[in-house]
This record gives structure tokens, C-alpha cells and sequence, in this order.
């Protein structure tokens, strides 16, 4: 047992991770559409919400939406907005705000042109070399989290890496919530219920704060889904409005796919997506002003053969970087995703996630859902396709650095010692800066092809299995006060007496 345990503390031999850090884009935001453009569909947005309205399932959002000055039709549960009405409301929307983690380390700032990544959330699979693809269970739920807390690239967890469905559904997110909280120290996201006390009470107790520190740093996050086209379940409501009166951020987030729940057409796609978002905003205001919201942009086509929906497309990073755009508009940050429709850790997988990544980027996404793991179109979470997406999105981090231009780094004297036909690889200029000079990726076993053969070549598939294996291996317990654990174990026994 004394070996085993040495051997799980062995840290990664062949891993090159950044240290923890929230990368700031230097570069100007892409604008894919003019401004002209995005006030029309800005405009077209509140039409639709004026003319068409919005139906909302919850009785408590309804009431409020009333107060608030919305027409409301009880028998078809029907919410019209004015659009002075839903300009009046959206403006009191926070630009910026903190995640509070239970690890300062971790604390994250969200907003203006920083961006957060995050893993993939809530596929009902999991899948390795090793194991092939498997139901989702508490087991891989576990070795997820502590993947995704291994991996300094994952800012914060956008949800379940995995769905544990061998867990009872009534009690499943106690399991969860109190996984995500003990196995790592970083913000995790609950998921959107009528009732919202359990996740709200695990992650106060989780941090060690009283409710007065707990609503004035956020510290949770929720995802509003909405039900395209033009609906938002009572669930997702009365999430919002708990997470909300708490002072806790909320996503509110469309998938419009355009064909199938929205126009055919991107532009229309992308007007019900808007009105879905604004209508979901107005309701964190409503329920409290200044309540931190995040616009949340999943639009895309599908595959008019067969109907499902196609991701990492042209047009996916087209509705990216216009999403961006129309938060931008409002004042409020941004989640754009990395996201893939391959079944396979292949090149296809590679390349429409870079496609999604660069569209986020380029867009000025805030936060990155999705951002390690998604396969299948979000079916599975692969945990070598998260080692993959995690090298992409360190180069990222190292593309958005500040670019030295020093009068030492123009490197005028080193051009002149070396001079015509030389080389530089002895001059003192590059033995000052060759070990930090440019990025060694993770995934890097580069030798000549001959001894690349010989010696076991191996893909980059394969190379970041063995890198899940020696994060896993390696994985210590990030430490929790005696006091909180036992206090937090308490709360989990208690509820699933009362809930059984």
C-alpha cells in the first residue's frame, strides 16, 4: 500500500502545463457584422419579443415579469415585453465581476478581455484508449474532476465533465456537488432547479463564508438554458431567480440551431437567439439590479438530411463572433464554446474545434464552455480529447502575451555580432533565452522519424492518454479545513435522509 501511494504522488514526467493564469486578449475584438447590422437584429429582437413574446413556465417569473411591466397571458403562459421595457431592464447588467473560488489562487476575473475556460458539461458518456466509450458514473465523473483540476488550463468547471447516471436522479447532485467541491478548489457550476438551496448551501459551505460574503462574491454559477424556440422551463426560471436574489452569476444561454429551432437563415437564428438572451437578462434584473449575467451564445445549422446539428462549422463561428458582437452591445460578458461533431479523436475533431476556439477568441469571449473534452457533439467527454483541447488553449494563452520589443529584444547588437551567414544559436542573446523563449507543447515527443519509429512512435492521441494517466496517477486532494469537510459530509448524510 506504502509503494502504491508513493507511486500516486510521482508527478508528470512528460507534461509542460503554463502555470494558473486567465489569459487577456491584446487584440481587438473581430466585428464579423456591421453596426448597422447588429441594431437591426437588435431591433428585430425586441420586435419579437413585443409581437411574439416569450413563454415563460414558471408562475413565480411570470408574476415578476408583471410587476415588472409585461403583458403576461396566464392560459398560454405568454410574456410580451415593450421594447423600452427590456432596454429599461438590461441596463442595470453588470460589465465585470469576480468568481470567488475556495482557493484564492483560483479567483477569477470575468469580463472585459479576459477569457475563462472551462471543460465539457453534462455528456452522458465518457470514453478512453483504454476503456473505449462507457455510461457515465460516478467513478469517471470523479477521474474527470480531478483531470479538469489537474489541468492549470481549466479556469473553472462549466458543470458535470460527465453525467454519473449510475447515482440516484434525486440525490445525484448532492453526490456531484459535494464531488466538485472536495476534489477541487476551483468554481464549480450548478445545475438549474426549483430549488436551488442545496447547491447554493454546498458551495457557501465549501468556501467558509456567512451569507452576507457569500452574495457579495459570487462564488456559483448557473446555465440558463432556454427551450428554442421561444420558451424557458419553469426549472431554468426559478434556478435563475434563487441564483440571482443571491448575487450569483447566471448564463443565459440559447441553442438556437438555425433549421430546426430557429430561422434557416443566420441572421434570423441569430435574432431569436438575441431575443431568448434578452429575455432571460430582463428576468436577473428584475429579480435583482445589478445581478452579474452572462450572454450565452450556442448558435449553429444543422444537417438538413438528417437534422443533427453540426458544430465547428463556417457558419458556427460565424454566429460566434456575431454573438460577441451583440454582447458587446449590452455591456455584458460573453460565453462562446469549443465544440466539435466528430465521433473520434481525429483530425476532424482537431480542426473544427480550432475553428470554434479561434471564433471565440477572436469574438472576445469571457468564458470558454466546452472547452476541454467535447466529442460527439457533446455525447462524450474524452479524456485524451481534454489533453488536446487543454494544449490548444495554452497556445492560446501564449499567442495573447505582450510581444517584448525592448530595445535588448530587437536584438540590433546580437544581428550585429553575428552578422551575414551566421548563425545565432551560440550568440549570448539566444543563451539567455533559450529555455524561455517560445512554447514547448504538452503533447511534444519530437525526435527524428527514424528513432520516432524505432523507438515506439506514438499519436498524439496516444501520448495524451499516457498524460491522463500520470495526471490521475499523480492527483493529491486539494486540502480542506477538517472543520468544512465534516460540516459539508453533515449537509450531504442529512439531505438524502430528507430526500430519500
Amino acid at each position: 500500500m506504502a509503494r502504491r501511494l508513493q507511486n500516486r504522488r510521482r508527478p508528470a514526467r512528460s507534461l509542460n502545463q503554463l502555470p494558473f493564469q486567465v489569459p487577456a486578449s491584446r487584440i481587438a475584438p473581430v466585428a464579423i457584422l456591421s453596426d448597422d447590422e447588429i441594431e437591426a437584429i437588435h431591433h428585430a429582437s425586441l420586435r419579437v419579443l413585443f409581437e411574439t413574446g416569450i413563454e415563460i413556465n414558471s408562475s413565480n417569473a411570470r408574476s415578476m415579469y408583471k410587476s415588472a411591466g409585461a403583458e403576461v397571458d396566464a392560459v398560454s403562459e405568454r410574456v410580451r415585453m415593450a421594447p423600452e421595457l427590456v432596454e429599461s431592464l438590461i441596463s442595470t447588467c453588470p460589465a465585470n465581476w469576480t468568481f470567488h473560488a475556495r482557493n484564492k489562487v483560483h479567483n477569477i476575473e470575468i469580463g472585459g478581455n479576459r477569457l475563462a475556460f472551462c471543460n465539457a458539461t453534462t455528456p452522458p458518456y465518457a470514453s478512453d484508449l483504454k476503456n473505449g466509450r462507457q455510461t457515465g458514473s460516478l467513478e469517471n465523473f470523479t477521474k474527470a474532476v480531478q483531470l479538469c483540476q489537474s489541468l492549470n488550463v481549466v479556469h473553472f468547471f462549466y458543470g458535470y465533465p460527465v453525467e454519473p447516471q449510475d447515482l440516484p436522479v434525486v440525490t445525484r447532485h448532492l453526490d456531484a456537488y459535494h464531488t466538485m467541491a472536495t476534489q477541487s478548489d476551483k468554481v464549480w457550476r450548478a445545475y438549474a432547479m426549483s430549488d436551488m438551496s442545496d447547491a447554493i448551501a454546498m458551495a457557501q459551505i465549501a468556501r467558509g463564508v456567512d451569507d452576507v460574503q457569500f452574495v457579495s462574491e459570487p462564488s456559483l454559477m448557473l446555465n440558463c438554458n432556454t427551450n428554442s424556440p421561444l420558451k424557458i422551463d419553469a426549472a431554468m426560471c426559478d434556478g435563475l431567480i434563487a441564483m440571482s436574489r443571491t448575487g450569483q452569476p447566471v448564463v443565459i444561454s440559447a441553442f438556437t440551431m438555425a433549421g430546426a429551432m430557429a430561422p434557416i437563415t443566420m441572421a434570423g437564428a441569430l435574432v431569436e437567439q438575441n431575443a431568448e438572451c434578452l429575455a432571460g437578462m430582463a428576468l436577473t434584473q428584475i429579480v435583482k439590479k445589478g445581478a452579474p449575467v452572462v450572454y450565452g451564445a450556442f448558435t449553429s445549422s444543422v444537417h438538413m438530411k438528417s437534422g443533427a446539428v453540426s458544430l465547428g462549422t463556417p457558419e458556427y463561428a460565424q454566429a460566434a463572433i456575431a454573438g460577441g458582437q451583440l454582447a458587446r452591445r449590452y455591456g455584458v460578458p460573453y460565453k462562446s464554446s469549443n465544440v466539435n461533431s466528430s465521433n473520434a479523436v481525429d483530425v476532424q475533431a482537431a480542426y473544427e474545434s480550432m475553428n470554434a476556439i479561434w471564433s471565440a477568441t477572436m469574438g472576445h469571449a469571457n468564458i470558454m464552455a466546452h472547452g476541454i473534452g467535447w466529442l460527439e457533439s457533446g455525447l462524450v467527454f474524452s479524456f485524451e480529447k481534454a489533453v488536446i483541447d487543454a494544449e490548444m488553449l495554452q497556445m492560446m494563452i501564449v499567442f495573447f502575451r505582450q510581444m517584448d520589443t525592448s530595445q535588448d529584444a530587437l536584438g540590433v547588437e546580437a544581428i550585429a555580432r553575428v552578422g551575414p551567414g551566421g548563425h545565432f544559436f551560440g550568440d549570448q542573446h539566444t543563451l539567455e533565452r533559450y529555455k524561455t523563449a517560445f512554447y514547448e507543447p504538452m503533447l511534444s515527443d519530437w525526435r527524428p522519424y527514424d528513432t520516432w519509429v524505432e523507438g515506439g512512435a506514438k499519436t498524439a492521441t496516444e501520448r495524451a492518454h499516457e498524460i491522463v494517466g500520470e495526471l490521475l496517477d499523480s492527483f493529491e486532494v486539494p486540502p480542506m479545513e477538517a472543520a468544512i469537510r465534516e460540516e459539508l459530509d453533515a449537509y450531504v448524510i442529512k439531505r438524502k435522509e430528507e430526500l430519500a
